[in-house]
């Protein structure tokens, strides 16, 4: 089953080029929808997720958003989609969370500038290239930092991409046969091995929103890594109630491989440390 991670640049007729290769492999097209599930996982409008990720949120916005929450609940829906197969993932991280799996292409569609400007303006109808600049570079700017913020990479860096496309030189029809050779080239085929390594990524994203979703357990941090679909959890919490309650909520999630559950709790630990260092 064809998964793509695919990010475009605004005005660079990116979705033009999504439009065409879902339609060549059959896959299905998502991108506002991904928003719309971690708005409903959030209990917050659609609206100031998506006003969030186009860098157009207001400073209390802003300041109240819970950008680690988005990012647990994004990559919990990117993933899902991911297992279920036959989709293109335009956008919400989709080249980074995935670019770990071996048979998932990431693609980017990009132009200068220049030419994203008179290509906004004539979709704007206006003539007005201050504005379209505008545009663009406030949709620049909320990509590049959220790149930064949650992934630590520099939005431009070429390597962080399997094929980068740039629409000032290459037709439209020429960028959507190029992702399709990829996607259905040897190398970008599924395997045994890259169906287990989404697996365990999904399910450890899965295990990762469990925890941030229950009102209990939302402010606990604690390691969870997924190995062969089994879940293992790693880290000190406070008490044996905390280790019970991240025990109980991970294991609704868990698969038939169940829970390593290597936590340890902060008052076993003070009881280990010599009488002398806990005065310290």
């Amino acid at each position: 089953m064809a998964v793509i991670a695919f990010t475009q640049e605004m005005a660079t007729l990116g979705s033009d080029v999504a439009a065409g290769v879902c339609e060549a492999l059959g896959l299905e097209m998502v991108r506002h929808e991904v928003g719309d599930v971690v708005a409903g996982r959030m209990h917050v409008k659609k609206s100031l997720i998506r006003r969030l990720r186009e860098g157009k949120a207001g400073p209390f916005e802003r300041w109240t958003a819970d950008e680690k929450s988005i990012s647990i609940f994004t990559a919990e829906e990117v993933y899902d989609l991911a297992v279920k197969g036959n989709v293109l993932v335009r956008g919400w991280g989709a080249t980074m969370w995935l670019r770990a799996v071996a048979h998932v292409p990431c693609v980017r569609v990009c132009a200068p500038m220049e030419v994203r400007v008179q290509r906004l303006m004539q979709r704007l109808e206006t003539d007005d290239e201050k504005l379209a600049r505008h545009e663009i570079e406030v949709d620049d700017h909320a990509r590049a930092s959220r790149m930064e913020e949650h992934f630590g990479v520099h939005w431009g860096d070429p390597t962080l991409y399997d094929l980068t496309l740039n629409t000032e030189r290459i037709p439209v029809p020429t960028c959507v046969d190029m992702v399709v050779g990829l996607a259905r080239s040897a190398a970008f085929q599924e395997t045994a091995a890259s169906r287990q390594q989404l697996g365990d990524l999904a399910l450890r994203a899965r295990a990762r929103a469990a925890l941030k979703a229950n009102p209990a357990t939302a402010g606990i941090d604690v390691a969870i890594e997924a190995k062969d679909g089994r879940l293992i959890l790693r880290g000190i919490v406070a008490n044996e109630r905390e280790h019970a309650k991240c025990h109980e909520v991970v294991g609704t999630v868990a698969g038939p491989a169940g829970i390593a559950d290597e936590l340890t709790t902060m008052s076993g630990r003070m009881k280990t440390f010599p009488q002398q260092q806990l005065r310290r």
